[in-house]
């Protein structure tokens, strides 16, 4: 394989980025084998390649899954002493890394600069007979990072230094086909920061904004995301409130800011839901009065309201249409990141309506955990 470090694109770094949309979201995990056996028993992802030490990998090993569109990089450490496993020691499991699709990883990569990114990998490409992959690499909240790839192959499971898995352990799909949205915990005070950073270094808008106040806790929100609307941002902070909120309960944990969840878009939620919870996975029960004000508040649906209670299949409607939408418990060990799964019937929203019966569930889980 040949290693060719980046040349300079500066004649073209004043362009705006493109960031047409999200290739892989890599987490730093404990076990990375126990990992992707989690998510393909209980999501349904398939194993597609991994790296090791049988691959040149000597200080981690790596799986990438795939469902639908979706990439999903499994990395633990093979040392005490690697920054993986530093990263995990302090957060837990987590999101590393939300790479993104450019056309032009140097020009990108140099653009962010301009505009203010911290950089921290410079771009370097990889070449074999299979084709060329190209990386670069930015800072962003707390220590997760933003990668630009470039990839240059017919090959759409190439990745450099890592083996194709051609034998997958059987996987039962879930149905999820997509990445809808990556929502943020952010410190309080900075949600403006971190949308003027988008706003600015990778050229996102401003599309949604959400405050939300419950009898113990609140939260303000504002969502960026690209010109396209293939990448989308939920970014939520604490506000000043009785008791400690969620969002507060993540940064404590987590120990600074991170990615809060990611949210998973299926065609047949109800489908989804009864699959995943095959698998074990326990979902946040809303308070039993929702589903007794939910038509009133939406209006008619095409679901049986009694069907969405039996699986605590959460409602919303906004100008463009409704969406459906669930919230796991925390995935790992601390009360950190989970998983939403989503079904959109026209509607653009993240579930405005839905997020104050969102907290009093979470409030009903912290105070058993002794966290509210």
């Amino acid at each position: 394989m040949q290693v060719i470090q980046g040349g300079t694109a500066s004649r073209r770094a004043s362009q705006r980025p493109q960031i047409k949309g999200v290739d892989y979201v890599e987490l730093y995990v404990g076990n990375a084998r126990q990992a992707a056996h989690f998510y393909r028993t209980t999501f349904g992802f398939t194993p597609v390649a991994y790296a090791d030490f049988e691959t040149g990998a000597r200080d981690q090993v790596s799986f990438v899954l795939q469902q639908g569109d979706m990439r999903l990089i499994l990395t633990g450490p093979t040392s005490p002493d690697s920054p993986i496993a530093r990263h995990v020691h302090f957060h837990g499991d987590s999101v590393k890394n939300i790479a993104f699709v450019v056309d032009d990883v140097e020009q990108t990569f140099e653009a962010s600069l301009r505009r203010g990114a911290q950089s921290v990998a410079e771009p370097v490409t990889f070449e074999d007979e299979r084709g060329r992959f190209s990386k670069a690499t930015i800072g962003a909240y707390g220590d997760t990072v933003h990668s630009f790839v470039q990839r240059d192959s017919p090959d759409d499971f190439y990745f450099p230094q890592y083996n194709q898995i051609t034998k997958a352990p059987f996987s039962i799909p879930t149905g999820v086909k997509t990445l809808d949205h990556v929502a943020v915990s952010i410190e309080e005070g900075r949600l403006d920061e971190w949308v003027e950073f988008y706003q600015r270094v990778l050229g996102f808008h401003e599309s949604h904004q959400e405050n939300v106040e419950s009898e113990y806790s609140a939260m303000n929100s504002k969502v960026v995301q690209n010109s396209t609307g293939s990448v989308k941002f939920p970014l939520v902070c604490p506000a000043p409130s009785k008791r400690k909120s969620q969002i507060e309960e993540y940064l404590s944990f987590h120990r600074g800011p991170g990615v809060q969840h990611l949210a998973f878009l299926s065609n047949d939620i109800i489908d989804t839901v009864r699959t995943v919870r095959a698998g074990a996975i326990d979902f946040l029960h809303p308070p039993d009065a929702y589903y007794e004000m939910l038509e009133d508040r939406i209006g008619p649906i095409d679901y049986d309201i009694e069907t969405l209670r039996e699986l605590d299949i959460l409602v919303d409607r906004d100008a463009d249409g409704y969406l459906m939408q669930i919230f796991t418990k925390p995935l790992d060990n601390r009360p950190t990141m989970f998983v939403e799964i989503i079904q959109r019937i026209g509607s653009q929203g993240f579930g405005g309506g839905n997020i104050k019966s969102l907290f009093q569930a979470v409030e009903r889980e912290q105070a058993l955990r002794g966290n509210l």
